[in-house]
C-alpha cells in the first residue's frame, strides 16, 4: 500500500503525518510538500532567486522534520517536493505514482472562511480516485 501525506508547516499536516505513521506502519508512506507557484512568482517581485532558494530550503527542512517524526515511530518515509498549485499537484501525484490512499490535514474552516480561503483538502477529496482520510 502506498500512502501519500501532503504536508505544509501546519498543525493539521503534522496530525495527518502522525495518523499515517501510526495507522499504516507497514505502508510505503510519502510526505509531499507542494511549493505554491503564487509564492514563487511573488518571490521574483520580492527578492528574486534568493526568495525562491529560501522556499526550497524551507521545503527541505520541513521534509527532514517529517522524516524525523516518522522515525520516532520506527517508520521510514519517502519525501518529495513539487512546485505547483496544491489542489492540482496532489491529485496529479496520486494518479502518476500509483497512490492507494491520501491522508491530509484540514483546518476545518466553515462558512465564509472556507469559501474565501478555499480548502485544499476538500478539492483533493473531490479530485482523487482513491480513499482519502481527512485529519483535523
Amino acid at each position: 500500500m502506498h500512502v501519500l501525506v501532503p504536508i505544509d508547516d501546519s498543525d493539521p499536516a503534522d496530525a495527518a503525518l502522525e495518523y499515517a505513521v501510526t495507522e499504516f506502519p507497514d505502508a510505503d508512506i510519502t510526505a509531499l510538500h507542494v511549493i505554491d507557484p503564487y509564492e514563487t512568482s511573488l518571490s521574483s517581485w520580492l527578492g528574486g532567486d534568493e526568495f525562491s532558494e529560501r522556499l526550497e530550503e524551507d521545503a527541505a527542512e520541513l521534509l527532514a522534520a517529517a522524516t524525523e517524526r516518522a522515525a520516532e515511530h520506527d517508520t521510514s518515509i519517502d519525501t518529495e517536493r513539487v512546485v505547483g498549485k496544491p489542489s492540482t499537484e496532489i491529485p496529479k501525484y496520486v494518479e502518476e505514482l500509483d497512490v492507494d490512499r491520501v491522508v491530509i490535514g484540514s483546518h476545518g474552516r466553515r462558512g465564509s472562511a472556507r469559501v474565501l480561503l478555499g480548502s485544499v483538502a476538500e478539492q483533493v477529496v473531490r479530485r482523487v480516485p482513491v480513499s482519502v482520510t481527512v485529519v483535523r
